[in-house]
């Protein structure tokens, strides 16, 4: 099976289906072993899955990644990892060349090696000036030789307008992108373009949600397994509810089933195959579908297909604004589940693992 790459810089080519981390974060979910965790990595990068992401507030991720690349050091030599820097919202008002680079020299120590491969850059607060100046001091460490490369994640375009406008080069920009949320075609796509900027997409299977383990059946209840789960069933509120979404999910599978493959498959298919796109991410907390995850190599939408599932996705209109405006109204359900101060020499989280919708919006 042919495992598509791109070479998004000289030395810098990574498959084009990347392995998210987010659910091995401690208390993101019921706990997991850490050596299981580096067996389910092994697999993935035999199969041919080279990129993984993760956070410097994805507690306890980049650590387990460092293990793995110690245990198996000939592998490691092909995994191409993209961490985020992420500063507390607590200490954005303060924050100092000093912090950067302290939460750069952890970033390294916990992942292992000289230079960090990609760190994208997060931002909690607009109200909060600074930003800019952050991205600043990424890119003097990147010239100093302890990043290769700089990106963003979950901006908008005006911010990301003021970050290359002052002169940052970015390589990357990380954002929510699927059926559900086709909030980046509202300009973002554009200005990557225009600014020689690749997409890397997570949500592209809205945290499992778009696979055949939800066709047909009936909303799940609350309170729900992990965060990704009370994540991603806002955004299928947000797409319509529970009863426009199980109706998107008979189209997919009819789809899958034309060209013999799954949901999940015909899901992210339909996000790499988006202009600027480069990669899509799956979140796998193991390796249980690392089959039906190779699967998005293997599948081929036709013009169709394509047609069908652009039908789908502009059916409803979605979740509102520019990309990750939602998740940043202070007064908004998709802001209450964000835990903004993880980072901090990896703070344990101050609310419940999973609270139920009821409880968030109360």
């Amino acid at each position: 099976m042919n495992i598509e790459t791109i070479t998004l810089a000289p030395g810098y080519t990574i498959s084009r289906v990347a392995k998210g981390n987010w659910q091995l974060a401690t208390r993101h979910s019921t706990p997991y072993a850490q050596e299981d965790a580096v067996e389910d990595m092994r697999r993935f990068v035999e199969a041919g899955i080279n990129a993984f992401d993760c956070a410097d507030h994805y507690v306890g991720v980049e650590d387990t990644i460092g293990v793995f690349r110690r245990k198996y050091p000939e592998l490691a030599k092909n995994l191409r990892v993209s961490t985020k820097y992420t500063p507390d919202i607590d200490l954005i008002s303060r924050l100092t060349r000093r912090d950067v680079e302290e939460a750069v020299d952890t970033s390294l120590r916990r992942l292992g090696g000289e230079q960090l491969d990609l760190v994208q850059f997060h931002w909690w607060d607009y109200d909060t000036p600074g930003c800019t100046q952050a991205m600043l001091w990424l890119q003097e460490f990147q010239k100093a030789g302890k990043i290769a490369h700089i990106g963003t994640t979950n901006f908008n375009v005006a911010h990301m307008k003021e970050i290359v406008g002052a002169g940052v080069k970015l390589l990357t920009n990380q954002l929510q992108y699927s059926l559900l949320d086709l909030r980046p075609e509202r300009g973002m796509v554009e200005f990557c373009r225009d600014n020689g900027i690749h997409l890397l997409c997570y949500g592209t299977i809205a945290g499992g949600f778009l696979s055949n383990k939800w066709l047909g059946q009936a909303d799940p209840a609350q309170p729900y397994a992990n965060r990704s789960l009370v994540k991603y069933r806002l955004m299928v509120e947000e797409f319509g509810g529970w009863d426009v979404f199980q109706a998107m999910l008979g189209d997919l599978e009819a789809i899958a089933q034309k060209h013999n493959s799954n949901i999940a498959a015909v899901a992210a298919r339909y996000v790499l195959d988006k202009p600027q796109v480069a990669v899509a991410l799956v979140g796998a907390k193991n390796a249980t579908h690392l089959d039906e995850t190779l699967d998005i190599f293997r599948l081929k939408l036709d013009a169709e297909d394509t047609a069908r599932l652009d039908a789908l996705a502009h059916s409803v209109p979605g979740p509102e604004g520019d990309c990750y405006d939602i998740e940043r109204d202070k007064e908004s359900v998709h802001a209450k589940i964000m835990q903004m101060n993880q980072n901090t020499k990896g703070a344990p989280v101050n609310m419940e693992m999973s609270p139920s919708l009821e409880a968030l919006r109360g």
